[in-house]
C-alpha cells in the first residue's frame, strides 16, 4: 500500500501569509526527511484560512527543495481552468522534478467555487471529462484537435510532453456515490474523501461498485483505490483523544455549515440537506469511530490496517492536522510517530 501525506496549508487566525507557508513546508522538510514517499496538495479557493489556491505553484517549491518526495495534488479541479494551460503547467512541474508528479484530479465539490471562476456548478462533470480528455491528447500526441461541447482546438502542439512516459500518473478524486461507478468506466485509479458522505463502515459497497463497472468496462489491470483519512497519534490514549478535539469539533461544524447552505441549490446531485444534517448530529466519538485514525502507534497501525484489509487499498493519504488547529510541533511529533513507529507495522 503507498503511503502519502495530505496538506491544506492552513492559516491560523493571527498569522501571517508567510507564517502559514512556512509552517507547512517545515512539514514537508520533515517529511522528506523521515522518507515519506508522497505529499498531496488540496487546492481552496473563497476559503478563510487556507493559501492553497495554487497548488501546482507549491508543488513546484516543493520540488526544488526536495529530492525523492513525490508531489500529488488531491485534487486539481480541472473545471476551474483551460486544460491546455493546466496540461502545459504539470508537464513542466513533471520536467523540473525529474518524473516526481502524481496528477490527482477532480471536478470541484462546492457550487460557489464554480460560480466564482464563472463556471456553472452544472457544466462540472462534462467540463472535467473534457478537460482530462484534452490534458492526456497534450501530453501524449505530438499535435492533436479536440471537438467538444465545451472545448474546441485544432492542429495544437503543446511543450513540453511530460518526463514521465507516457505521462504522470492520474487519480480521480471522489466525494459522491455517482463517481464511483462513472469512474470505473473511465478506467482510473480513484482518491477517496469521505468526509462530507460516507463513514469509513459505507465505502464497501461503493468501491465494489467501482471495481464492477470498471471490469464491465473492459480495462485491464487491477483497479486502484485511494482514501484520504485524518490522522493524529501520540504518546497515549488520553493525548490522542484530546489534542486533536478542538480540531475536528471546528471542522465538522464547519463543513455542516457549509453543506447546509445548499440545500436549496438546484441542478445538483445529492441530498445537501440530509447530508448536511448527519454532519451536524455527529458528535466527536461519532467521528472517532467513523472518520478518523488517532490513537496511540499501536492502536493507529491496527485502524490502517483493517481499513486496508476491509476496502482493499491500495493507496492511503494521511492528513496530517483536520480542522488546522494543532500546533505546528503536534503535528511534526505526529508525524514522526506514524513514520517511525507505525509505518512499519504496516509492511
Amino acid at each position: 500500500m503507498q503511503l502519502g501525506m495530505f496538506l491544506e496549508y492552513p492559516r491560523p487566525a493571527g498569522s501571517s501569509y508567510q507564517e502559514a507557508f512556512d509552517a507547512s513546508f517545515s512539514l514537508v522538510d520533515e517529511a522528506e526527511k523521515l522518507g515519506v514517499e508522497s505529499v498531496w496538495l488540496a487546492e481552496y479557493h473563497f476559503n478563510p484560512g487556507r493559501v492553497l489556491s495554487s497548488p501546482i505553484l507549491i508543488a513546484t517549491a516543493i520540488a526544488a527543495r526536495t529530492e525523492q518526495i513525490r508531489m500529488g495534488l488531491a485534487v486539481q479541479c480541472l473545471p476551474l481552468g483551460h486544460p491546455v494551460r493546466l496540461a502545459e503547467e504539470a508537464a513542466t512541474l513533471d520536467q523540473l522534478s525529474h518524473g516526481r508528479l502524481e496528477y490527482g484530479v477532480g471536478r470541484g465539490t462546492f457550487p460557489n467555487v464554480h460560480e466564482g471562476f464563472n463556471t456553472p456548478f452544472g457544466e462540472s462533470r462534462g467540463r472535467f471529462e473534457e478537460s482530462l480528455e484534452v490534458i492526456k491528447k497534450a501530453w501524449t500526441e505530438d499535435t492533436f484537435s479536440f471537438e467538444g461541447e465545451f472545448y474546441q482546438f485544432r492542429d495544437l502542439c503543446v511543450e513540453p510532453k511530460p518526463f514521465q512516459q507516457p505521462h504522470p500518473p492520474i487519480r480521480v478524486g471522489i466525494t459522491s456515490a455517482e463517481s464511483f461507478p462513472i469512474t470505473g468506466r473511465m478506467g482510473y485509479p480513484i482518491l477517496i474523501n469521505p468526509s462530507r458522505v460516507f463513514t469509513f463502515s459505507e465505502l464497501a459497497e461503493q468501491i465494489n461498485a467501482y471495481r464492477q463497472a470498471w471490469h464491465e468496462a473492459g480495462h485491464e489491470g487491477m483497479p486502484e483505490v485511494g482514501l484520504r483519512v485524518p490522522i493524529y497519534v501520540a504518546e497515549t490514549e488520553e493525548k490522542a483523544y484530546s489534542d486533536p478535539r478542538a480540531g475536528a469539533m471546528f471542522m465538522y461544524q464547519r463543513l455542516g455549515n457549509r453543506v447546509l447552505s445548499y440545500a436549496e441549490y438546484g441542478g445538483t446531485t445529492g441530498d445537501w440537506q440530509a447530508e448536511g444534517d448527519r454532519i451536524m448530529g455527529m458528535d466527536y466519538d461519532d467521528w472517532l469511530r467513523d472518520k478518523v485514525a488517532y490513537g496511540t502507534p499501536d492502536k493507529v497501525a491496527q485502524r490502517i490496517r483493517q481499513l486496508r484489509d476491509d476496502l482493499g487499498l491500495t493507496q492511503l493519504i494521511y492528513e496530517i492536522d483536520l480542522g488546522n488547529h494543532l500546533p505546528l510541533e503536534m503535528q511534526l511529533n505526529s508525524l514522526r510517530l506514524f513514520n517511525k513507529e507505525v509505518v512499519p507495522q504496516l509492511a
